[in-house]
């Protein structure tokens, strides 16, 4: 079942995050969905209640432009009919303003984020007020950001800003935006800190003081970059020296703060391109694609759920269903 994010954030408030998690093909999207079901190895196992999530799936401008946006519109739309016990929102990452009024007017979408945080403040307003307008006339969700982030993904690129409580509170105001992604100490990236570094809950907390109650935040660059990942892509002939991500640790500190949304890519990266590196290093004789993948959908589907289990999501799935007055099944 698709529904916005605000659905979503409505229970999550306070207690627990929803992982936002970025595809780019067939293999991430089913193990995404049996990651969030608890299920690994295969579609027709039985939702495990104490395991199942609500997510949100992302998809980034690159991801839409990678082959073409309508194939990863119709997986998702495929795997909503393989896996019908999920309830996710399907999210516009990074947007542009053009990008925004193409997903709103798709139709598929149910939310989008505007990404004019390059900007300055009035004119961040301005941008994002129009698409705001666009998007609540067909009933969109929009998620906007204010401050900017460090590091370096895909097309993002930025210089470390952090978010300003007191220019939050205008932002929220003027703009009409539905939830605000914040500038708390993350970057986008495998390189996230050179040190011991981490989150500012200082500034966390002032802008959720200072913004309506329970106002929606969200952090984006948030992967953990897991040391086990980056060991084993590096013994498969990787070169990734001192990447380091956020601590897991600070994920449900910061849901008790107002974050609901977190957001997860290049974890999702590092799983693939271990598997896929081990494999072809093992099997050289080998070329055939499917046999990585049939690795690496097990493989995605349980580090979804352990990332869920840290985010506090994990069993919360039947949960949503009822705050949304569907009845619980699964």
């Amino acid at each position: 079942m698709i529904v916005t994010t605000n659905d979503l954030f409505r229970h999550a408030y306070g207690n627990y995050a929803i992982g936002a998690y970025n595809i780019n093909n067939l293999e991430q999207t089913v193990g995404l969905f049996r990651g969030n079901l608890g299920k690994s190895g295969s579609n027709e196992e039985p939702v495990d209640a104490s395991k199942a999530a609500p997510f949100i799936i992302q998809i980034s401008r690159g991801a839409r432009g990678y082959t073409d946006k309508r194939f990863l519109e119709g997986m998702i739309r495929n795997a909503e009919e393989v896996f019908p016990e999920a309830i996710f929102a399907v999210h516009l990452d990074h947007g542009t303003e053009e990008a925004c009024y193409d997903c709103i007017d798709s139709g598929f979408y149910s939310s989008v984020m505007i990404d004019a945080s390059h900007e300055k403040l009035a004119k961040n307003i301005e941008i994002t007020r129009r698409v705001v307008d666009r998007a609540h006339a067909k009933g969109i969700v929009v998620e906007a950001e204010l401050g900017q982030l460090g590091g370096v993904e895909e097309d993002v690129v930025g210089s470390v800003c952090l978010t300003d409580p007191a220019e939050a509170v205008e932002f929220v105001e003027k703009s009409g935006c539905d939830s605000l992604a914040v500038a708390i100490g993350t970057s986008h990236g495998a390189y996230k800190f050179s040190g011991s570094q981490g989150l500012h809950f200082d500034v966390l907390e002032k802008i959720q003081k200072a913004l309506p109650e329970e106002f929606p935040l969200v952090m984006h660059g948030s992967s953990s970059v897991p040391k086990e990942w980056v060991h084993r892509i590096n013994e498969a002939g990787g070169k990734l020296k001192d990447a380091s991500g956020v601590n897991e640790e600070q994920y449900l500190p910061a849901a008790k703060l107002g974050v609901c949304k977190i957001n997860i890519d290049t974890d999702g990266r590092l799983v693939w391109c271990a598997i896929h590196r081990e494999f072809f290093r093992d099997k050289p004789e080998e070329f055939d694609l499917r046999g990585p993948g049939k690795l690496f959908m097990p493989a995605y589907a349980d580090y979804i759920v352990h990332k869920n289990q840290m985010l506090g999501s994990s069993g919360q799935l039947d949960g949503v269903r009822a705050s949304l007055g569907a009845g619980v099944t699964g």
